[in-house]
Protein backbone atom coordinates (compact mmCIF):
# COMPACT_ATOMS: atom_id res chain seq x y z
CA UNK A 1 0.00 0.00 0.00
CA UNK A 2 2.87 2.36 0.82
CA UNK A 3 4.37 1.74 -2.66
CA UNK A 4 1.03 2.39 -4.37
CA UNK A 5 0.56 5.64 -2.41
CA UNK A 6 3.98 6.87 -3.46
CA UNK A 7 3.47 5.98 -7.11
CA UNK A 8 0.05 7.64 -7.14
CA UNK A 9 1.48 10.79 -5.61
CA UNK A 10 4.30 11.02 -8.14
CA UNK A 11 1.96 10.33 -11.04
CA UNK A 12 -0.29 13.11 -9.76
CA UNK A 13 2.71 15.44 -9.81
CA UNK A 14 3.49 14.35 -13.34
CA UNK A 15 6.97 13.23 -12.34
CA UNK A 16 6.90 9.76 -13.80
CA UNK A 17 5.30 7.68 -16.48
CA UNK A 18 3.33 4.51 -15.66
CA UNK A 19 6.61 2.67 -15.22
CA UNK A 20 7.78 2.44 -11.57
CA UNK A 21 11.36 1.85 -12.72
CA UNK A 22 12.01 5.63 -12.75
CA UNK A 23 10.97 6.17 -9.13
CA UNK A 24 14.40 5.79 -7.57
CA UNK A 25 15.75 9.01 -9.10
CA UNK A 26 13.00 11.41 -7.99
CA UNK A 27 12.86 13.33 -4.72
CA UNK A 28 10.05 15.43 -3.25
CA UNK A 29 10.96 17.99 -0.59
CA UNK A 30 8.11 19.25 1.63
CA UNK A 31 9.10 22.91 1.91
CA UNK A 32 7.30 25.46 4.09
CA UNK A 33 6.73 28.57 2.05
CA UNK A 34 6.41 30.17 -1.37
CA UNK A 35 9.48 32.10 -2.50
CA UNK A 36 9.06 35.69 -3.67
CA UNK A 37 11.41 34.87 -6.55
CA UNK A 38 14.70 33.26 -7.55
CA UNK A 39 17.03 36.26 -7.91
CA UNK A 40 18.92 35.58 -4.70
CA UNK A 41 20.53 39.03 -4.51
CA UNK A 42 17.09 40.51 -3.75
CA UNK A 43 16.25 38.33 -0.76
CA UNK A 44 17.46 37.36 2.69
CA UNK A 45 14.96 34.73 3.88
CA UNK A 46 15.62 30.98 3.98
CA UNK A 47 12.49 30.30 1.94
CA UNK A 48 13.82 32.31 -1.00
CA UNK A 49 17.38 31.06 -0.69
CA UNK A 50 16.30 27.41 -0.43
CA UNK A 51 14.25 27.69 -3.62
CA UNK A 52 17.19 29.20 -5.54
CA UNK A 53 19.90 26.95 -4.09
CA UNK A 54 19.49 24.12 -6.65
CA UNK A 55 19.84 26.51 -9.60
CA UNK A 56 23.05 28.44 -8.96
CA UNK A 57 26.72 28.31 -8.11
CA UNK A 58 29.00 30.92 -6.60
CA UNK A 59 32.71 31.60 -7.05
CA UNK A 60 33.34 29.79 -3.78
CA UNK A 61 30.97 27.62 -1.77
CA UNK A 62 30.65 26.10 1.68
CA UNK A 63 31.32 22.40 2.00
CA UNK A 64 28.10 20.45 2.37
CA UNK A 65 27.24 20.19 6.06
CA UNK A 66 30.12 22.44 7.14
CA UNK A 67 31.49 25.98 7.30
CA UNK A 68 34.74 25.55 5.33
CA UNK A 69 34.91 27.32 1.96
CA UNK A 70 36.10 25.45 -1.14
CA UNK A 71 36.45 26.30 -4.85
CA UNK A 72 33.35 26.31 -7.07
CA UNK A 73 33.13 28.52 -10.19
CA UNK A 74 36.57 29.78 -9.17
CA UNK A 75 39.14 26.98 -9.04
CA UNK A 76 41.59 29.02 -6.94
CA UNK A 77 42.28 32.57 -5.74
CA UNK A 78 45.08 34.74 -4.39
CA UNK A 79 44.98 37.67 -1.98
CA UNK A 80 47.47 40.55 -2.20
CA UNK A 81 49.81 41.27 0.73
CA UNK A 82 47.79 44.35 1.71
CA UNK A 83 44.56 42.31 1.75
CA UNK A 84 42.82 44.54 -0.81
CA UNK A 85 43.07 42.60 -4.08
CA UNK A 86 41.47 39.19 -4.64
CA UNK A 87 42.34 37.43 -7.90
CA UNK A 88 39.98 34.61 -8.90
CA UNK A 89 40.83 32.02 -11.57
CA UNK A 90 37.60 30.77 -13.13
CA UNK A 91 36.56 27.23 -14.00
CA UNK A 92 36.66 26.43 -17.71
CA UNK A 93 33.85 24.71 -19.62
CA UNK A 94 30.95 25.47 -17.25
CA UNK A 95 27.56 25.49 -19.04
CA UNK A 96 24.61 27.73 -18.23
CA UNK A 97 21.11 26.24 -18.27
CA UNK A 98 18.63 26.65 -21.12
CA UNK A 99 14.89 27.30 -21.16
CA UNK A 100 12.26 27.58 -23.90
CA UNK A 101 13.17 31.19 -24.65
CA UNK A 102 16.96 31.12 -24.16
CA UNK A 103 19.86 28.91 -25.21
CA UNK A 104 23.35 30.05 -24.14
CA UNK A 105 25.79 30.81 -26.91
CA UNK A 106 28.92 30.46 -24.77
CA UNK A 107 30.27 28.97 -21.54
CA UNK A 108 30.54 30.78 -18.20
CA UNK A 109 33.31 33.39 -18.13
CA UNK A 110 34.48 36.62 -16.48
CA UNK A 111 31.70 38.69 -18.08
CA UNK A 112 29.14 36.83 -15.93
CA UNK A 113 31.04 37.66 -12.74
CA UNK A 114 31.23 41.32 -13.75
CA UNK A 115 27.51 41.45 -14.55
CA UNK A 116 26.56 39.78 -11.26
CA UNK A 117 28.50 42.20 -9.07
CA UNK A 118 28.33 45.40 -11.13
CA UNK A 119 24.53 45.20 -11.11
CA UNK A 120 24.70 45.39 -7.29
CA UNK A 121 27.49 47.98 -7.20
CA UNK A 122 26.28 50.45 -9.85
CA UNK A 123 22.90 52.15 -9.42
CA UNK A 124 23.15 53.30 -13.02
CA UNK A 125 23.78 49.82 -14.39
CA UNK A 126 21.59 49.33 -17.52
CA UNK A 127 19.99 46.14 -16.25
CA UNK A 128 19.29 47.71 -12.87
CA UNK A 129 17.66 50.63 -14.65
CA UNK A 130 15.48 48.24 -16.64
CA UNK A 131 14.65 46.09 -13.61
CA UNK A 132 14.98 48.28 -10.48
CA UNK A 133 15.51 46.33 -7.29
CA UNK A 134 17.38 46.55 -4.00
CA UNK A 135 20.13 44.24 -2.74
CA UNK A 136 19.64 44.12 1.04
CA UNK A 137 22.34 41.63 2.01
CA UNK A 138 24.99 43.17 -0.22
CA UNK A 139 24.26 46.60 1.25
CA UNK A 140 23.83 45.53 4.88
CA UNK A 141 27.36 44.09 4.84
CA UNK A 142 28.71 47.30 3.34
CA UNK A 143 29.96 45.57 0.19
CA UNK A 144 28.44 48.29 -1.97
CA UNK A 145 30.84 50.74 -0.31
CA UNK A 146 33.84 48.46 0.15
CA UNK A 147 34.19 46.87 -3.31
CA UNK A 148 36.02 49.57 -5.26
CA UNK A 149 35.74 47.74 -8.59
CA UNK A 150 35.70 44.35 -10.30
CA UNK A 151 37.99 43.88 -13.32
CA UNK A 152 38.22 41.29 -16.05
CA UNK A 153 41.88 40.44 -16.67
CA UNK A 154 41.08 37.79 -19.28
CA UNK A 155 38.05 35.54 -19.95
CA UNK A 156 38.92 33.31 -16.99
CA UNK A 157 40.47 35.77 -14.52
CA UNK A 158 38.71 38.37 -12.38
CA UNK A 159 40.10 40.77 -9.76
CA UNK A 160 38.11 42.35 -6.93
CA UNK A 161 39.68 45.46 -5.39
CA UNK A 162 38.51 46.55 -1.93
CA UNK A 163 38.73 49.96 -0.28
CA UNK A 164 39.45 48.47 3.14
CA UNK A 165 40.43 45.05 4.44
CA UNK A 166 37.43 42.73 4.90
CA UNK A 167 38.39 39.68 6.92
CA UNK A 168 35.11 37.94 6.02
CA UNK A 169 35.24 38.63 2.26
CA UNK A 170 35.75 35.05 1.02
CA UNK A 171 33.11 33.72 3.45
CA UNK A 172 30.71 36.38 2.18
CA UNK A 173 31.18 35.35 -1.45
CA UNK A 174 29.99 31.83 -0.59
CA UNK A 175 26.56 33.17 0.41
CA UNK A 176 23.38 33.02 -1.69
CA UNK A 177 23.34 36.70 -2.70
CA UNK A 178 26.61 36.13 -4.60
CA UNK A 179 25.14 33.49 -6.94
CA UNK A 180 26.51 34.00 -10.44
CA UNK A 181 24.05 35.06 -13.14
CA UNK A 182 24.40 34.88 -16.93
CA UNK A 183 25.30 38.20 -18.55
CA UNK A 184 24.21 36.75 -21.89
CA UNK A 185 20.77 35.86 -20.48
CA UNK A 186 20.46 39.38 -19.04
CA UNK A 187 21.19 40.86 -22.47
CA UNK A 188 18.58 38.56 -24.01
CA UNK A 189 16.00 39.66 -21.41
CA UNK A 190 16.78 43.34 -22.01
CA UNK A 191 16.37 42.87 -25.76
CA UNK A 192 13.09 41.02 -25.20
CA UNK A 193 11.81 43.71 -22.76
CA UNK A 194 11.42 41.04 -20.08
CA UNK A 195 14.16 41.84 -17.52
CA UNK A 196 12.03 40.70 -14.56
CA UNK A 197 12.26 37.13 -15.88
CA UNK A 198 15.69 36.98 -14.24
CA UNK A 199 13.68 36.63 -11.03
CA UNK A 200 10.87 34.36 -12.26
CA UNK A 201 12.53 32.30 -15.02
CA UNK A 202 16.03 31.82 -13.56
CA UNK A 203 19.09 30.61 -15.45
CA UNK A 204 22.14 29.40 -13.55
CA UNK A 205 24.98 26.88 -13.68
CA UNK A 206 23.84 24.77 -10.72
CA UNK A 207 23.06 21.05 -10.33
CA UNK A 208 19.34 21.47 -11.10
CA UNK A 209 17.54 23.28 -13.92
CA UNK A 210 14.45 25.31 -13.07
CA UNK A 211 11.28 24.04 -14.79
CA UNK A 212 8.27 25.84 -13.35
CA UNK A 213 6.77 27.34 -10.21
CA UNK A 214 3.19 27.44 -8.99
CA UNK A 215 2.86 29.65 -5.91
CA UNK A 216 1.60 27.89 -2.76
CA UNK A 217 1.82 24.56 -4.60
CA UNK A 218 5.16 23.41 -6.01
CA UNK A 219 8.48 24.20 -7.69
CA UNK A 220 9.95 21.74 -10.21
CA UNK A 221 13.55 21.21 -11.23
CA UNK A 222 15.31 18.58 -13.31
CA UNK A 223 18.81 17.23 -12.85
CA UNK A 224 21.43 19.12 -14.86
CA UNK A 225 23.00 16.53 -17.15
CA UNK A 226 25.68 19.03 -18.21
CA UNK A 227 26.74 19.92 -14.66
CA UNK A 228 30.44 20.62 -14.24
CA UNK A 229 30.55 18.27 -11.21
CA UNK A 230 28.46 15.37 -12.62
CA UNK A 231 28.88 13.11 -9.56
CA UNK A 232 26.86 15.62 -7.52
CA UNK A 233 23.67 15.14 -9.58
CA UNK A 234 21.99 11.90 -8.50
CA UNK A 235 18.33 12.99 -8.84
CA UNK A 236 16.45 13.19 -12.16
CA UNK A 237 13.54 15.26 -10.84
CA UNK A 238 13.44 17.43 -7.74
CA UNK A 239 10.12 18.86 -6.53
CA UNK A 240 9.52 21.36 -3.75
CA UNK A 241 6.01 20.61 -2.45
CA UNK A 242 4.97 23.78 -0.60
CA UNK A 243 3.10 23.16 2.66
CA UNK A 244 2.80 25.90 5.28
CA UNK A 245 1.20 23.61 7.88
CA UNK A 246 3.86 21.52 9.72
CA UNK A 247 1.36 18.75 10.45
CA UNK A 248 0.65 18.39 6.71
CA UNK A 249 4.39 18.17 5.97
CA UNK A 250 4.80 15.41 8.54
CA UNK A 251 1.78 13.48 7.24
CA UNK A 252 3.17 13.63 3.70
CA UNK A 253 6.58 12.45 4.88
CA UNK A 254 5.07 9.49 6.75
CA UNK A 255 3.01 8.55 3.67
CA UNK A 256 6.16 8.81 1.52
CA UNK A 257 4.58 11.60 -0.55
CA UNK A 258 7.77 13.52 0.19
CA UNK A 259 11.12 12.14 1.24
CA UNK A 260 12.61 15.15 3.06
CA UNK A 261 10.97 17.87 5.13
CA UNK A 262 11.96 20.53 7.64
CA UNK A 263 10.97 22.35 10.84
CA UNK A 264 8.99 19.66 12.67
CA UNK A 265 7.14 20.77 15.77
CA UNK A 266 8.93 19.69 18.97
CA UNK A 267 5.86 17.68 20.01
CA UNK A 268 6.14 15.56 16.81
CA UNK A 269 9.74 14.49 17.36
CA UNK A 270 9.23 11.39 19.57
CA UNK A 271 6.86 9.78 17.04
CA UNK A 272 9.15 10.68 14.11
CA UNK A 273 12.16 9.14 15.83
CA UNK A 274 10.18 5.97 16.55
CA UNK A 275 9.12 5.52 12.90
CA UNK A 276 11.39 2.92 11.28
CA UNK A 277 10.71 4.29 7.80
CA UNK A 278 12.25 7.63 8.81
CA UNK A 279 15.51 9.05 10.09
CA UNK A 280 15.87 12.30 12.02
CA UNK A 281 19.20 14.07 11.57
CA UNK A 282 20.03 16.30 14.52
CA UNK A 283 22.65 18.89 15.38
CA UNK A 284 23.01 21.99 17.59
CA UNK A 285 21.47 24.99 15.88
CA UNK A 286 23.69 27.83 14.71
CA UNK A 287 20.77 30.16 15.32
CA UNK A 288 19.00 32.67 17.55
CA UNK A 289 15.34 33.49 18.10
CA UNK A 290 14.87 37.01 19.47
CA UNK A 291 12.54 39.94 20.10
CA UNK A 292 13.35 43.14 18.18
CA UNK A 293 12.24 46.49 19.61
CA UNK A 294 11.79 49.22 17.01
CA UNK A 295 14.05 51.87 18.55
CA UNK A 296 12.65 54.52 16.20
CA UNK A 297 9.08 54.09 17.53
CA UNK A 298 8.23 55.75 20.86
CA UNK A 299 8.33 54.61 23.62
CA UNK A 300 10.95 52.07 22.50
CA UNK A 301 13.36 54.84 21.58
CA UNK A 302 14.01 55.07 25.36
CA UNK A 303 16.50 52.67 26.95
CA UNK A 304 14.57 52.30 30.23
CA UNK A 305 11.45 51.16 28.33
CA UNK A 306 13.43 48.50 26.45
CA UNK A 307 15.01 47.41 29.74
CA UNK A 308 11.55 47.07 31.29
CA UNK A 309 10.24 44.98 28.40
CA UNK A 310 13.33 42.78 28.53
CA UNK A 311 13.15 41.99 32.24
CA UNK A 312 9.42 41.14 31.96
CA UNK A 313 10.08 38.33 29.42
CA UNK A 314 9.69 34.97 31.15
CA UNK A 315 12.24 33.11 29.06
CA UNK A 316 12.06 29.89 31.07
CA UNK A 317 8.30 29.63 30.54
CA UNK A 318 8.74 30.32 26.80
CA UNK A 319 11.52 27.77 26.53
CA UNK A 320 9.35 25.09 28.12
CA UNK A 321 6.13 25.83 26.20
CA UNK A 322 7.47 26.84 22.77
CA UNK A 323 10.75 24.94 22.40
CA UNK A 324 10.03 22.02 24.75
CA UNK A 325 13.17 19.85 24.75
CA UNK A 326 14.70 21.46 21.67
CA UNK A 327 15.88 24.83 22.96
CA UNK A 328 18.66 26.49 24.93
CA UNK A 329 18.13 29.79 26.75
CA UNK A 330 19.88 32.67 24.95
CA UNK A 331 21.51 35.65 26.64
CA UNK A 332 23.60 36.97 23.77
CA UNK A 333 23.06 38.35 20.26
CA UNK A 334 24.61 35.27 18.61
CA UNK A 335 24.98 31.55 19.46
CA UNK A 336 27.65 30.20 21.83
CA UNK A 337 29.14 28.08 19.01
CA UNK A 338 30.22 31.26 17.17
CA UNK A 339 33.86 32.14 17.79
CA UNK A 340 34.29 35.44 19.72
CA UNK A 341 31.13 34.72 21.79
CA UNK A 342 31.35 36.61 25.13
CA UNK A 343 30.55 34.11 27.87
CA UNK A 344 30.64 36.78 30.60
CA UNK A 345 27.31 38.33 29.55
CA UNK A 346 24.33 37.77 31.84
CA UNK A 347 20.62 38.50 31.56
CA UNK A 348 18.91 41.01 33.81
CA UNK A 349 16.85 39.00 36.34
CA UNK A 350 13.21 38.31 35.44
CA UNK A 351 11.45 41.01 37.49
CA UNK A 352 7.98 42.22 36.36
CA UNK A 353 7.63 44.48 39.41
CA UNK A 354 10.86 46.35 38.66
CA UNK A 355 9.76 46.57 35.02
CA UNK A 356 6.52 48.30 36.09
CA UNK A 357 8.52 50.80 38.14
CA UNK A 358 10.82 51.58 35.21
CA UNK A 359 7.85 52.23 32.94
CA UNK A 360 6.25 54.48 35.58
CA UNK A 361 9.49 56.48 35.90
CA UNK A 362 9.66 56.74 32.11
CA UNK A 363 6.17 58.24 32.00
CA UNK A 364 4.61 55.44 29.95
CA UNK A 365 0.86 55.69 30.49
CA UNK A 366 -1.17 52.58 31.36
CA UNK A 367 -3.16 51.44 28.35
CA UNK A 368 -0.47 52.47 25.84
CA UNK A 369 -1.18 50.48 22.66
CA UNK A 370 1.65 48.62 20.94
CA UNK A 371 1.84 46.03 18.17
CA UNK A 372 3.66 42.73 18.57
CA UNK A 373 4.41 41.06 15.23
CA UNK A 374 4.37 37.25 15.15
CA UNK A 375 6.05 35.30 12.34
CA UNK A 376 3.63 33.30 10.17
CA UNK A 377 6.18 30.53 9.54
CA UNK A 378 8.02 27.98 11.61
CA UNK A 379 11.76 28.18 11.98
CA UNK A 380 14.12 26.14 14.19
CA UNK A 381 14.88 29.38 16.02
CA UNK A 382 11.13 29.85 16.67
CA UNK A 383 8.97 26.74 16.25
CA UNK A 384 5.74 28.46 17.36
CA UNK A 385 5.78 32.25 17.07
CA UNK A 386 2.02 32.50 17.64
CA UNK A 387 2.25 30.84 21.04
CA UNK A 388 5.30 32.92 22.00
CA UNK A 389 3.46 36.10 21.01
CA UNK A 390 0.46 35.15 23.12
CA UNK A 391 2.69 34.52 26.14
CA UNK A 392 4.46 37.87 25.68
CA UNK A 393 1.13 39.61 25.19
CA UNK A 394 -0.06 38.29 28.57
CA UNK A 395 3.20 39.30 30.31
CA UNK A 396 3.33 42.80 28.84
CA UNK A 397 -0.39 43.46 29.34
CA UNK A 398 0.34 43.02 33.07
CA UNK A 399 2.80 45.92 32.79
CA UNK A 400 -0.04 48.18 31.60
CA UNK A 401 0.46 47.89 27.83
CA UNK A 402 -2.36 47.02 25.47
CA UNK A 403 -0.60 44.59 23.16
CA UNK A 404 -2.10 43.70 19.79
CA UNK A 405 -0.66 40.73 17.88
CA UNK A 406 -0.11 41.29 14.14
CA UNK A 407 0.97 38.92 11.38
CA UNK A 408 1.29 38.87 7.58
CA UNK A 409 2.32 36.46 4.86
CA UNK A 410 6.07 35.84 5.30
CA UNK A 411 7.35 37.96 2.40
CA UNK A 412 5.06 40.82 3.37
CA UNK A 413 6.05 40.43 7.04
CA UNK A 414 9.73 40.91 6.24
CA UNK A 415 9.08 43.75 3.79
CA UNK A 416 6.99 45.72 6.27
CA UNK A 417 9.47 45.16 9.11
CA UNK A 418 12.34 46.41 6.98
CA UNK A 419 10.40 49.63 6.46
CA UNK A 420 9.86 49.90 10.24
CA UNK A 421 6.08 49.49 10.53
CA UNK A 422 6.26 47.33 13.67
CA UNK A 423 6.63 48.28 17.34
CA UNK A 424 7.98 44.92 18.51
CA UNK A 425 8.65 41.86 16.35
CA UNK A 426 9.51 38.20 16.74
CA UNK A 427 12.28 37.24 14.38
CA UNK A 428 15.49 35.22 14.33
CA UNK A 429 18.55 34.28 12.36
CA UNK A 430 20.51 31.25 11.30
CA UNK A 431 24.13 32.09 10.58
CA UNK A 432 25.11 32.27 6.92
CA UNK A 433 28.88 32.07 6.84
CA UNK A 434 30.46 31.27 10.22
CA UNK A 435 31.91 34.75 10.74
CA UNK A 436 30.90 36.97 13.72
CA UNK A 437 30.21 39.86 11.33
CA UNK A 438 27.31 37.83 9.93
CA UNK A 439 25.64 38.39 13.29
CA UNK A 440 27.01 41.60 14.75
CA UNK A 441 27.28 43.50 11.47
CA UNK A 442 24.48 41.97 9.43
CA UNK A 443 21.79 42.18 12.14
CA UNK A 444 22.59 45.18 14.33
CA UNK A 445 24.80 47.67 12.45
CA UNK A 446 23.74 51.07 11.09
CA UNK A 447 24.33 49.83 7.51
CA UNK A 448 21.82 47.00 8.12
CA UNK A 449 18.86 49.34 8.77
CA UNK A 450 16.37 48.71 5.97
CA UNK A 451 17.73 45.20 5.59
CA UNK A 452 18.18 42.80 8.51
CA UNK A 453 18.39 45.31 11.39
CA UNK A 454 14.76 45.00 12.50
CA UNK A 455 15.39 47.12 15.59
CA UNK A 456 16.38 50.04 13.34
CA UNK A 457 19.07 50.65 15.95
CA UNK A 458 22.12 52.74 15.08
CA UNK A 459 24.68 53.20 17.85
CA UNK A 460 27.94 54.95 16.79
CA UNK A 461 30.00 53.33 19.56
CA UNK A 462 28.81 49.85 18.67
CA UNK A 463 29.15 50.48 14.94
CA UNK A 464 32.74 51.65 15.28
CA UNK A 465 33.72 48.45 17.11
CA UNK A 466 32.11 46.19 14.51
CA UNK A 467 33.72 48.03 11.61
CA UNK A 468 37.14 47.93 13.25
CA UNK A 469 36.81 44.18 13.84
CA UNK A 470 36.02 43.53 10.19
CA UNK A 471 39.18 45.31 9.07
CA UNK A 472 41.52 43.22 11.24
CA UNK A 473 42.76 39.82 10.08
CA UNK A 474 44.10 38.56 13.42
CA UNK A 475 41.33 36.48 15.01
CA UNK A 476 42.32 37.27 18.62
CA UNK A 477 42.17 41.03 17.92
CA UNK A 478 38.85 40.62 16.13
CA UNK A 479 37.44 38.63 19.07
CA UNK A 480 38.40 41.34 21.55
CA UNK A 481 36.62 44.01 19.49
CA UNK A 482 33.56 41.83 18.93
CA UNK A 483 33.29 41.12 22.66
CA UNK A 484 33.27 44.85 23.38
CA UNK A 485 30.52 45.21 20.78
CA UNK A 486 28.48 42.42 22.40
CA UNK A 487 28.73 44.16 25.77
CA UNK A 488 27.56 47.46 24.28
CA UNK A 489 24.62 45.78 22.54
CA UNK A 490 23.60 44.01 25.76
CA UNK A 491 23.65 47.34 27.64
CA UNK A 492 21.52 49.12 25.04
CA UNK A 493 18.87 46.34 24.66
CA UNK A 494 17.74 46.77 21.02
CA UNK A 495 16.77 43.10 21.22
CA UNK A 496 15.89 40.44 23.78
CA UNK A 497 17.62 37.15 22.89
CA UNK A 498 15.25 34.28 23.70
CA UNK A 499 16.59 30.90 22.57
CA UNK A 500 18.92 28.84 20.42
CA UNK A 501 17.38 25.63 19.14
CA UNK A 502 18.47 22.17 18.15
CA UNK A 503 17.90 21.53 14.44
CA UNK A 504 15.99 18.35 13.62
CA UNK A 505 15.73 17.27 9.98
CA UNK A 506 13.33 14.38 9.29
CA UNK A 507 13.73 12.36 6.09
CA UNK A 508 13.04 8.94 4.67
CA UNK A 509 15.51 6.15 5.39
CA UNK A 510 15.69 5.75 1.60
CA UNK A 511 17.46 9.11 1.28
CA UNK A 512 21.25 9.07 1.40
CA UNK A 513 23.87 11.78 1.08
CA UNK A 514 21.79 14.55 2.69
CA UNK A 515 23.76 16.70 5.14
CA UNK A 516 22.31 19.20 7.61
CA UNK A 517 23.79 22.63 6.93
CA UNK A 518 24.84 24.74 9.93
CA UNK A 519 23.45 27.65 7.91
CA UNK A 520 19.99 26.13 7.47
CA UNK A 521 20.37 25.50 3.74
CA UNK A 522 18.64 22.55 2.12
CA UNK A 523 21.11 21.39 -0.49
CA UNK A 524 20.29 18.40 -2.72
CA UNK A 525 23.68 18.08 -4.42
CA UNK A 526 25.02 14.58 -3.87
CA UNK A 527 21.66 13.34 -2.53
CA UNK A 528 19.93 10.24 -3.85
CA UNK A 529 16.85 8.14 -3.11
CA UNK A 530 17.57 4.40 -2.94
Amino acid sequence: MRHVTRLSALLALGLVSQSPVLLANNLVFCSEGSPAGFDTAQYTSATDNDAAEPIYNRLVEFERGGTAVHPALATRWEVSDDGLRYTFHLREGVKFHSNKAFKPGRDFNADDVLFTFNRMLDKGHPFRQAYPTEFPYFISMGLDKNIAHVEKIDPLTVVFTLNTVDAAFIQNLAMSFASILSAEYAEHLMASARPSDINQQPIGTGPFVFQRYQKDSQIRYKGNKDYWAPDEVKIDNLVFSINIDPSVRIQKLRRNECQVTLHPRPADLPALKADRSLQVLQQPGFNLGYIAYNTQHPPFDRLEVRQAMDMAVNKKAILQAVYQDSGQLAVNAMPPTQWSYDESLKDAPYDPEKARQLLLQAGVKPGTEVTLWAMPVQRPYNPNAKLMAEMLQADWNKLGFKVRIVSYEWGEYLKRMKSGEHDIALIGWTGDNGDPDNWLGTLYSCDAIGSNNYSLWCDPQYDSLVKQAKQVTDQAQRSALYQQAQQRLKQQVPITPVAHSTVNQPLSVKVSGFKVSPFGRNDFSGVRVD
